[in-house]
C-alpha cells in the first residue's frame, strides 16, 4: 500500500512540528502540509488530496470540529487535542482516533496503524465490488425450448409473441411461418422471458414489446399478422408500460 498522504493543522506552532516529526519517522505517511491557519488548511483539505488529517480541535477562527464537517469523504481525522472532553464529540464526525496531548510516539503510531487499516479494509472493498461487475454473468438473450424431441435454442429478440393452448404453448418469431410448438404452461413461460422485453397481456398471450407496430383505441396490440386484446386484467400492468413511452 502507498504511504498516506496527510496534513497537520493546529495553531500552536509547536505542535505541528512534533507531529511532522513523528510523520517523518513513519514511512507509511507522506506530509502534504503543515499548518497553523485553519482558514489557509481549509483550501488544502477540501481539494481531497489527503487521506489523513492531523486536527487540533480549539483553534482560533475555525475550531477542528467545524473543519471536520468540511473534510471530504476520503479523507479520514485524528484529533489531536490537549482536552479529552472533546472525545465523544469525535466520534461524531467520523474520526478515526483521538490524541490526547502531550502525544507519545507509541500513540501516534497506533492511530497511524489503525487508519492503514481502514484504507486497506476500504480499498480491498472496492476492489471486491469491481472485480464483481467486472465477471458478472451478463444477462441471458436466449432461451432453450424443447420443439419435436430437440431443444431449440430462440433468441428474445426473435420472438413476436407466444400464445397458449391447454398445456401446450407456441412461439411465434420473426421471419418463421409456422411457430414453436412445445410442451409448456403460460406461467412457466412468463417466469423465463425478461420482464423488460415482454408483457403478458391476456390469460393466453405473452407479447414482445419492441415488436408491438400499434395499439388502437380499444386497447388491441397489433403484432405481426396478429391481432391480440388486451384483456381486463392484464390492463393497468399494460397501461402503465404505455405511460412511460407516451410524452
Amino acid at each position: 500500500m502507498n504511504p498516506l498522504k496527510c496534513i497537520i493543522v493546529d495553531d500552536e506552532p509547536l505542535a505541528v512540528r512534533l507531529i511532522q516529526s513523528f510523520v517523518e519517522r513513519t514511512p507509511s505517511l507522506e506530509l502534504l502540509s503543515a499548518h497553523t491557519d485553519p482558514v489557509e488548511a481549509l483550501e488544502a483539505i477540501q481539494s481531497g488530496e489527503a487521506n489523513l488529517v492531523f486536527l487540533d480541535i480549539q483553534m482560533p477562527d475555525i475550531d477542528g470540529m467545524e473543519l471536520a464537517r468540511s473534510v471530504p469523504a476520503t479523507t479520514r481525522i485524528i484529533f489531536t487535542t490537549a482536552f479529552k472532553e472533546y472525545a465523544f464529540e469525535s466520534y461524531e464526525v467520523s474520526a478515526l482516533d483521538f490524541l490526547l496531548k502531550p502525544i507519545r510516539y507509541v500513540k501516534f503510531l497506533a492511530a497511524v496503524e489503525k487508519a492503514k487499516q481502514w484504507f486497506e479494509r476500504t480499498t480491498s472493498t472496492e476492489d471486491a465490488t469491481t472485480s464483481q461487475e467486472t465477471n458478472a454473468t451478463p444477462p441471458a438473450t436466449t432461451i432453450y425450448i424443447k420443439v419435436d424431441g430437440e431443444l431449440r435454442q430462440v433468441a428474445f429478440d426473435s420472438i413476436l409473441y407466444v400464445a397458449g393452448m391447454k398445456d401446450y404453448v407456441m412461439f411465434y418469431l420473426k421471419n418463421e411461418r409456422k411457430p414453436l410448438i412445445t410442451h409448456l404452461t403460460m406461467k412457466a413461460v412468463e417466469e423465463m422471458l425478461p420482464t423488460t422485453k415482454f408483457l403478458r397481456v391476456h390469460r393466453s398471450y405473452i407479447v414482445a414489446l419492441d415488436s408491438i407496430r400499434k395499439v388502437d383505441r380499444n386497447d388491441c396490440v397489433y403484432i405481426g399478422d396478429e391481432i391480440i386484446h388486451v384483456t381486463s386484467g392484464y390492463a393497468d400492468a399494460f397501461h402503465q408500460y404505455l405511460k412511460q413511452l407516451t410524452p
